[in-house]
């Protein structure tokens, strides 16, 4: 079955890919999130693509997009919606949160108050409004975007709301050559305006069905629970990955060995996962400001060097 669907993949990463250049793993990763149903969070400087990632990734699928742009004064209901009286009734006004792929651009921007709105719909599916609670589209998708070196007036995502992401991912910069071509390709306009749909919401429902279905051998699973185990275990961790975390990183090997073309997981797949799902998840001992990411990783990376791989 995984080798019926190569090609509707093969054409959703190639599709990207026309728009998005120079960045293959970075599409994976973002297709790795897609296909484990799963939310994802772009951490990196200004204008490097990660809007544009998003927006390619949403209109490769024939579903809802949308955009929120979070700011310090951005209230809960500019997310989820409201109830508006009209003809002697309130009727309840959808959101941007109700769409298949919904991009949060500088969501660090949002006070708390606003992030846990998005909170409930990240792991409920489902937003509350006036007492009533309203189910999300099917597949639903949030891709976060953050810059990591901007502080003043920003508010630090809580920890709750970080494990709801399967992975925090930078997009960097590119090659000289794929920025030559970027700067080509834009010269008569914008190139994921014009961008076409090449899979249905119903395909991506299938795939993530499919990937549900991947086999993980028990060996492999408990090197991926040796690893969560690590980070629990280690001096340097104040606080180790969950086990909501831990099921992230089964659904994100899951992925992997499917967008692979595997019906089941290798150790390569738990292990070149491990710190983009992880980092984030931890909380490093004695880290300064502005090095937890950094912080993070190393100590994810030792870890994996304390783990032995299964054979």
């Amino acid at each position: 079955m995984v080798n019926e669907i190569s090609p509707i993949l093969v054409r959703l990463e190639k599709n990207i890919e026309s728009v998005v250049l120079g960045k293959k793993e970075v599409v994976r990763r973002i297709l790795i999130a897609l296909l484990a149903g799963e939310h994802l969070l772009l951490e990196d400087v200004p204008g490097v693509g990660k809007t544009l990632l998003a927006k390619a990734i949403a209109k490769s699928i024939d579903g809802k997009f949308s955009r929120v742009q979070f700011t310090p004064d951005l209230l809960p209901s500019d997310i989820i919606g409201s109830s508006i009286y009209h003809d002697g009734e309130f009727k309840f006004n959808q959101g941007p949160i109700f769409a298949n792929i919904v991009l949060g651009d500088e969501i660090n921007r949002a006070p708390p108050r606003t992030q846990s709105a998005l909170l409930e719909a990240m792991s409920e599916r489902q937003a509350s409004v006036d007492g009533k609670t309203y189910s999300l589209p099917n597949p639903f998708m949030v891709i976060a975007t953050q810059n990591p070196f901007e502080f003043e007036g920003t508010y630090v995502l809580p920890e709750s709301q970080l494990d709801r992401f399967i992975m925090r991912i930078d997009v960097g910069y590119p090659g000289r050559e794929a920025e030559r071509n970027i700067l080509r390709s834009h010269q008569a306009g914008e190139p994921v305006e014009t961008l076409q749909s090449v899979v249905a919401v119903g395909e991506v429902l299938a795939m993530q069905q499919l990937v549900r279905a991947i086999d993980i051998e028990e060996s492999i699973l408990n090197y991926l629970q040796d690893i969560v185990d690590e980070t629990r275990r280690s001096n340097e961790i104040q606080v180790g990955v969950s086990t909501r975390g831990a099921l992230s990183f089964y659904r994100a090997a899951q992925a992997q060995a499917f967008l692979n073309g595997r019906a089941f997981v290798v150790p390569d797949d738990v292990k070149s996962l491990a710190i983009a799902v992880l980092a984030h998840r931890i909380m490093p001992r004695g880290f300064t400001a502005g090095s937890e990411r950094s912080t993070a990783e190393s100590i994810i990376d030792r870890c994996l060097r304390n783990v032995d791989v299964p054979v």
